[in-house]
């Protein structure tokens, strides 16, 4: 199905080609005296309405790349914005950080409202140094040379050049040799663009480790943990890698064990690893996959298929696989316009269907923030919030998955498909998590101790189950197909510690619908200037990820697994 991608979603009212201009209205802003707490709090207001602009046109271009990685003048407006005006705007954003910090009325604003912004601005004139910029500059060039390499991979099928998210696809057949033979062609095309991807990491890794260095850290990781204000420790965080090996992998084998029997196979190998037992995709034509999707969010809640009908009305989505575009699937925010738009690149999959129904978690969210408080602002966004109402959504709408799985195995092979899905979130995110410790602390390391480090903690977590003699070397090469690793660095543990958020959702929704319903949406449209902690709160949740929890959580999803 072909889709509009014309320039309509956002709206551009700011001319990055007027570079002149540009700079006038950030300096117009430097130059605002600031004589009060009345100056300062109009003065915040105003930088946040410039903000929104800048960020709706970056935003708008960044998607558009993504959607047609090979439009020469897409490419070049968005190598402009990342080459011209992201230097600027970094050095005139460490000048309004400064200017902020430094009024004497900061610290007479009211701390709930402004508390937040506060600490991230501090944190952020801690952070900055001049001689980073154009290492950050040098960094998005190559995340872009990464998208264009990954956006132009295709892969021969059945005498066929087909798009990599087709063969991804693959992955769910039924006959286990379609499985082997698309997992091989996978690996293929992996190997094909391996010594780019090398490439790129190696220089990536020195990049960052470089920009670490300037800003008075030992290492990147150190680094990424105070530019993202978390509020939790490395060493939680380690505790919770090891909390998961304890507790989540011993269930994850058993599951594993359950689908082994249920293949009929003796080993279990990678590509079984994949399977979904369901006897057809769930749909061939994005316009199905978008009807059934709206029915099945409208069952759940009425608002959450009214966000999901405006947004397919509006041009907001785009869905489907096609050459030349960006991979993977993202929702963002059009703080101007108040919209959000959905980006996907999937063939027809259980998957896919999944990863939709998890951007709407996001959309919905947005829309709520817009709705209660307006746009979310940069500072306030913290993923394991967000990743929250993503999982959160996905596991709302587990017992609706008979609108494409209408046959009752079918029907329940979906649902423990999901439920699967949710054991991977604890523990792939965290052992991906952990492989970015190690290549951050250890940033002199090779290419082939990288491939090695990746086999040795996937085989500690996911693959723990998995017979993967003969393919250490092909499974040590994964990484380089992992968008996160090139482009957010370290946004990866949040996944699972919104998931054992989400399964709090879904214990409460199997007690009280309703009420876990009308929990979600107070979650989602809370203040975000709260601690996450508070969010969580709202939510009708825990923000815990102590061994207790991973514990309790461990046992529930595999009791209502044993139940389906």
């Amino acid at each position: 199905m072909t889709q509009d991608v014309s320039h309509n979603y956002y709206k551009e009212l700011i001319d990055f080609q007027d570079v002149e201009g540009f700079e006038a209205q950030i300096r117009s802003l430097l130059d605002a005296p600031i004589e009060s707490v009345s100056d300062l709090k109009k003065w915040l207001k105003d930088e946040k309405d410039l903000m929104n602009n800048i960020s709706e046109v970056m935003t708008g271009h960044e998607v558009d790349f993504y959607r047609n990685t090979e439009d020469a003048d897409i490419k070049s407006t968005y190598l402009h914005d990342q080459q011209i005006i992201q230097p600027l705007l970094m050095k005139y954003e460490a000048k309004l950080n400064e200017k902020c910090c430094d009024s004497p009325y900061i610290h007479q604003l009211d701390g709930n409202r402004y508390g937040l912004i506060r600490r991230v601005r501090e944190s952020k004139v801690k952070l900055f140094r001049e001689e980073n910029i154009p290492l950050f500059v040098k960094e998005q060039e190559l995340c872009t040379k990464y998208s264009e390499i990954m956006g132009g991979l295709t892969v021969e099928w059945e005498g066929e050049e087909k798009p990599f998210p087709f063969i991804q696809s693959q992955l769910d057949h039924l006959d286990r040799a379609v499985r082997e033979k698309a997992y091989y062609a996978m690996m293929s095309a992996h190997r094909q663009i391996k010594p780019d991807m090398d490439a790129i990491m190696d220089e990536l890794i020195q990049l960052r480790h470089q920009i670490a260095l300037n800003a008075g850290f030992e290492n990147y990781r150190d680094y990424i943990f105070v530019a993202k204000n978390r509020e939790y420790s490395i060493q939680d965080c380690y505790d919770f890698h090891e909390n998961v090996e304890k507790h989540i992998i011993p269930a994850w084998n058993r599951l594993a064990d359950v689908f082994k029997t249920k293949l009929g196979v003796d080993t279990y190998r990678p590509w079984d690893n994949t399977a979904k037992l369901m006897k057809n995709s769930p749909y061939s034509e994005v316009s199905t996959l978008m009807d059934g999707v709206s029915e099945m969010l409208g069952k759940t809640d009425p608002y959450f298929a009214d966000r999901f009908d405006y947004m397919r009305e509006h041009g907001l989505l785009d869905l489907g696989d096609r050459k030349g575009k960006s991979p993977g699937g993202f929702c963002t925010s059009l703080p101007v316009s108040r919209d959000t738009f959905v980006f996907a690149n999937f063939s027809p999959s259980f998957f896919s269907l999944i990863a939709l129904i998890h951007e709407m978690g996001h959309a919905v969210n947005e829309y709520l923030e817009f709705s209660e408080h307006g746009p979310i602002e940069s500072y306030q966004r913290r993923m394991e919030v967000g990743e929250l109402y993503s999982h959160g959504m996905e596991l709302l709408l587990l017992d609706k998955l008979d609108r494409f799985y209408p046959e009752e195995e079918d029907f329940k092979s979906a649902q423990r498909e999901e439920l699967r899905r949710a054991f991977t979130m604890l523990f792939g995110p965290l052992s991906q998590d952990l492989f970015q410790h190690w290549m951050y602390t250890n940033p002199q390391h090779t290419a082939k101790e990288r491939d090695e480090k990746f086999f040795e903690i996937s085989k500690r977590y996911g693959l723990n189950p998995v017979d993967t003699s003969g393919l250490e070397d092909e499974i040590g090469m994964i990484w380089a197909g992992t968008l996160h690793y090139f482009q957010v660095p370290f946004y990866n543990i949040e996944y699972s510690i919104s998931m054992l958020g989400a399964l709090q959702i879904l214990e409460n929704y199997r007690n009280n619908p309703e009420q876990a319903v009308e929990s979600f949406k107070k979650g989602a449209g809370a203040d975000y200037n709260q601690s996450i902690a508070a969010i969580y709160k709202e939510t009708g949740v825990h923000f815990d990820f102590t061994e207790p929890t991973v514990k309790r959580m461990g046992e529930f999803l595999e009791k209502v697994i044993q139940d389906i």
